[in-house]
């Protein structure tokens, strides 16, 4: 049974199935779905066909939400999958301010016997730096690491330090390639919530140093991305660079920090990824994670962990840990 989460906005996208059935794209308002499949005269076979038309299916959608037709099916009825299959996933690093001092004193390398004053100092004179040379931090991430937003998380048996990190995610709806900022926020049809989990003991090459990140091994454990529950248009979501990103554990607030702290705002960000990359429809573009990770805490993530994250307007996603020994 979905939990009913209520997003910003007359409607969100979702994708969503009955018990044991076939998933489809949903037009969720309120507590109640329309199965966009059946609904539009194209029939559209994911959330990502719909985003791939977004411009010419945005009127529309409208007036479905506001309309009383046949075919709404209860929310509680039906299971909330992932909202989009991206085929390509850009992840950022070192964006929240407070976020790159936390993990600079945390990941001590090997030999360093600084005091964390000393090294909290390097970290914002790093991120001054690059916040003045307009440099975002932008990875790869695989779209077969994204699990729905209340499916169970699999820590693998390999992962020593596996940690959290709430984010907000732009979701692309027209192709982006080298957008300037001004015109970025124009290439993102809506934000969804994702939780970019890290397994920190792999963040870092020990073999080989001056390799630097790891972040296949590190980040791309199937489920390591749960994503939604909702894309909310981005014309419901007025002002994305303020808004309030909060992770809870088993009850207790581990983040909580607006999306003001990010160092990139997103526009920066879809921007900064558009000048390589051609970024398509249904794509996702995580902005990073504020601080309170479990680096910070010294509280990493362990067998029945429960992780509920929220952020302003975009619902909630509810995700509990089991450890693989015991999947």
């Amino acid at each position: 049974m979905a939990t009913l989460a209520q997003p910003a906005g007359p409607f969100a996208l979702g994708t969503l199935s009955a018990q044991d059935g076939r998933p489809f794209p949903g037009l969720v308002v309120a507590d109640r779905v329309l199965d966009l499949g059946r609904a539009l005269d194209w029939a559209p076979s994911g959330t990502r066909a719909v985003l791939e038309r977004w411009e010419e299916t945005l009127p529309v959608l409208r007036s479905l939400a506001a309309a009383d037709g046949p075919g709404w099916r209860p929310l509680a009825d039906l299971r909330v999958h992932a909202p989009v299959e991206p085929r390509q996933v850009f992840q950022s690093g070192a964006n929240y301010r407070q976020h790159v001092i936390d993990l600079h004193v945390a990941h001590r390398a090997p030999g360093d016997d600084r005091p964390d004053a000393e090294r909290r100092a390097e970290a914002a004179e790093l991120m001054d730096r690059r916040a003045a040379e307009d440099l975002p931090y932008v990875f790869i991430g695989l779209p077969s690491a994204i699990t729905g937003p209340y499916d169970d998380v699999v820590l693998p048996a390999w992962a020593e330090q596996p940690d959290w990190e709430l984010e907000l995610a732009a979701v692309i709806g027209r192709p982006a390639h080298r957008v300037p900022v001004e015109e970025a926020l124009e290439h993102v049809a809506g934000y969804t919530i994702a939780n970019d989990l890290t397994d920190r003991a792999t963040v870092f090459r020990r073999d080989m140093p001056q390799i630097g990140t790891d972040w296949l091994r590190s980040k791309n454990a199937p489920g390591f991305t749960p994503l939604g529950p909702w894309i909310v248009p981005a014309e419901s979501i007025a002002h994305p660079d303020d808004l309030q990103v909060t992770l809870k554990l088993n009850g207790e607030t581990m983040q909580d920090e607006s999306t003001k702290d990010m160092i990139f705002n997103v526009a920066r960000m879809v921007s900064y990824a558009s000048q390589t990359a051609r970024l398509l429809p249904g794509d996702l573009v995580l902005t990073g994670s504020p601080s309170g990770n479990g680096m910070h805490w010294g509280r990493l993530l362990r067998d029945g962990d429960v992780m509920e994250g929220s952020i302003t307007g975009l619902g909630v996603q509810r995700t509990r840990c089991v450890a693989e020994t015991s999947a």
